[in-house]
């Protein structure tokens, strides 16, 4: 295989607004099992879970949507995706002791080895990237 091409492989699901966050985790879990990460790479995995937990629950608290999830593993990043139906780009806040919440892409920031907001015609997607420690 040349430098040139790239080979990947991809899980999706559709998290309706009604479902829990744990369901995300769990499914993201087994994904990360079968890449070997959670004998490999168990930092990695927990970081991930997170990110995970943290998109979803912003796509179901903060934009009112369902959220579809994507893995794509392309054998150098984990590419966590998260869409949803609000085009509001989210920002890291710094900590407030007197806010409950806004802490989610403060986490992401500091856990993804690098994340970026995709605008698109009907919302928008997170995405996040997890290489494994070696």
């Amino acid at each position: 295989m040349d430098e040139t091409s790239l080979r990947a492989v991809g899980w999706a699901r559709s998290l309706p607004l009604d479902s829990e966050v744990k369901a995300a985790r769990d499914w993201a879990r087994g994904h990360l099992e079968a890449l070997g990460w959670t004998r490999t790479a168990p930092e990695t995995v927990d970081a991930v879970l997170l990110t995970v937990s943290e998109l979803v629950t912003n796509a179901h608290r903060h934009a009112h949507s369902s959220a579809q999830l994507i893995l794509t593993w392309d054998n150098r990043c984990l590419h966590i995706a998260v869409h949803d139906a609000s085009s509001e780009v989210p920002a890291p806040r710094a900590p407030d002791t007197e806010r409950l919440g806004g802490r989610g892409m403060f986490l992401v920031d500091a856990l993804a080895d690098s994340w970026e907001t995709r605008p698109c015609p009907h919302g928008k997607t997170v995405v996040a990237c997890f290489r494994p420690t070696a």
